[in-house]
């Protein structure tokens, strides 16, 4: 969907001559040779390799870089402030990585653009352009109008019009932009209160299944993404590259992660205030499974967020319907169910090298991973959201509303865009909830009571997400167990080596999970 629809509207772009604007050759914007004259572009770049490592979309951040290199050098805007897009490349312990670096220059900085600064040229000033709204517009504006600068293109929705409220060509938007803070691979731009720009940082050649996915499902009408209002892309090694993603900004919604937080800190407060103890939180619970505990209570003793979890399992059952429905779903061959199990095992192995802590729980995930080779039951393959948790959904007016379907960033995109069991998601989500609980509790004196108040939440609102994603239509997650059991124990190997990683205080969160379920 996204390959063909973007080679129509690049070949509408290359039509459009008028479209063609904002370039500056020799002695252009600032001065003789410009902002783009060797001697700038050697300062600029020394001053990347400084600022890159420190920016937290940035992999490996407080490494030293080598070098940065050029990949691909426009200038989207001249004068001052002017506007220069980079693609930038440097080495990385995985292999080389491109990023995208939009470039604002200024003979006077506002003060409001002073955290934003890269560096300092004689009479410049040279800072992350997505932080001033001028040049932000320029992106929107560009957007609109369809334009083509050099080789990077600028794709416009039907429905962008709906929004800009104005024909192709009007100047401006009239839509001021300001950054969200809560991103960490990627940077996303908020025009007024109706569309948002991701702009990613990180690029990869070939379809972004971020913007594939939700085009198609968009074009589906399914109310369980925003819809695209569209794009800004290249060319690179003669392969598309996805540089960006406008769509619909869902005023007033609130992530699935700050409304279990919210809902936990509610139970936590009420325990220690009285309001709950010991009998309350170790209240029998009907039988049933989901993930590797006792589904919840009826409705009289429901614990916060549990009925939103059931909608939200309700929501990922329908994303999951309308991504089979666009891209189609078969069952795997026992051939890549045996390989699935495999590389279960091997990333186990390479986890255990890492974290020797998972060596006491080995013989149980290993365990696990053999039943699921061993299943003879089929096992449904298709598009998934494949990195599925509560900061990744939205609670809007018309419901719970997925985001970001680019999977994990340091995955290839092949593996991305490749079928996976849906359950996948499933086991993610269920994660999210123990994650939600647990948190909160790090660094706090043992509470025994509290710790039964907790599993009692995490089960409960598993219980209701897998209820209601079955409701839907889902497969039944609880009767899936091996499947699921292995995915979810998956979900927390990763999980542990991320913390080992990146938050070593966390660890105790995915050690406690494998320990109590292996």
């Amino acid at each position: 969907m996204f390959e063909s629809t973007a080679r129509s509207h690049r070949a509408a772009a290359h039509d459009n001559v008028a479209a063609r604007e904002g370039t500056t050759g020799p002695g252009g914007a600032f001065g003789p040779g410009g902002i783009t004259g060797t001697d700038a572009t050697a300062s600029l770049l020394g001053m990347l390799a400084e600022w890159l490592p420190r920016q937290r979309w940035f992999p490996g951040q407080g490494a030293r870089l080598a070098g940065v290199g050029i990949v691909s050098d426009v200038i989207l805007r001249a004068g001052d402030p002017a506007l220069r897009h980079l693609i930038v490349e440097t080495a990385l312990p995985g292999g080389p990585a491109r990023f995208q670096v939009l470039v604002g220059y200024r003979r006077e900085l506002p003060a409001g653009l002073a955290g934003a600064v890269i560096g300092h040229q004689p009479g410049l000033a040279c800072y992350d352009a997505l932080h001033d709204p001028e040049l932000a517009d320029v992106l929107l504006r560009g957007i609109v109008q369809q334009r083509l600068v050099e080789h990077v293109r600028f794709v416009r929705e039907p429905a962008a019009l709906a929004f800009a409220g104005r024909e192709p060509g009007t100047p401006g938007t009239g839509l001021v932009s300001r950054v969200l803070g809560a991103e960490q691979s990627n940077t996303s731009l908020v025009f007024g209160d109706l569309a948002i720009l991701k702009v990613l940082r990180r690029i990869f050649p070939g379809a972004n299944p971020d913007l594939e996915v939700a085009d198609a499902l968009a074009r589906r009408g399914s109310a369980r993404v925003a819809a695209p209002y569209g794009w800004i892309e290249t060319d690179l090694d003669s392969e598309p590259v996805l540089l960006g993603v406008l769509s619909q900004f869902l005023a007033g919604a609130i992530d699935g992660w700050s409304l279990a937080l919210a809902a936990v800190r509610q139970l936590y407060a009420r325990h220690a205030g009285g309001g709950g103890g010991p009998e309350s939180a170790a209240a029998p619970l009907p039988p049933g499974t989901c993930g590797n505990g006792p589904s919840g209570a009826g409705p009289s003793a429901r614990l916060p967020f549990a009925a939103e979890a059931g909608l939200l399992g309700q929501a990922t059952a329908e994303l999951h319907a309308d991504m089979a429905a666009a891209f189609g779903s078969r069952d795997m061959t026992a051939a890549e169910l045996t390989d699935l199990a495999a590389s279960l095992h091997g990333k186990l192995s390479d986890a255990i090298a890492l974290v020797p802590a998972l060596r006491d729980h080995e013989t149980g995930i290993r365990a696990a991973y053999d039943a699921l080779a061993q299943s003879t039951e089929p096992v449904a393959v298709q598009r998934i959201h494949g990195d599925y948790h509560l900061g990744q959904v939205l609670r809007a007016s018309q419901g719970w509303v997925a985001l970001d379907f680019e999977g994990e960033p340091a995955v290839p995109l092949a593996v991305r865009r490749a079928p996976a069991p849906a359950l996948r998601d499933v086991a993610g989500m269920l994660r999210s909830f123990d994650y939600a609980a647990r948190h909160q509790l790090l660094g706090r004196p043992a509470d025994q009571s509290l710790t039964a108040l907790a599993d009692r939440w995490v089960r409960q609102c598993q219980a209701a997400f897998c209820a209601g994603y079955a409701a839907r239509g889902g497969t039944d997650p609880a009767s899936r167990s091996p499947l699921l059991r292995a995915l979810t124990l998956e979900k927390a190997v990763y999980e542990v080596i991320y913390e080992h990683r990146h938050r070593p205080s966390w660890l105790p969160i995915p050690l406690g999970y494998v320990a109590a379920a292996a």
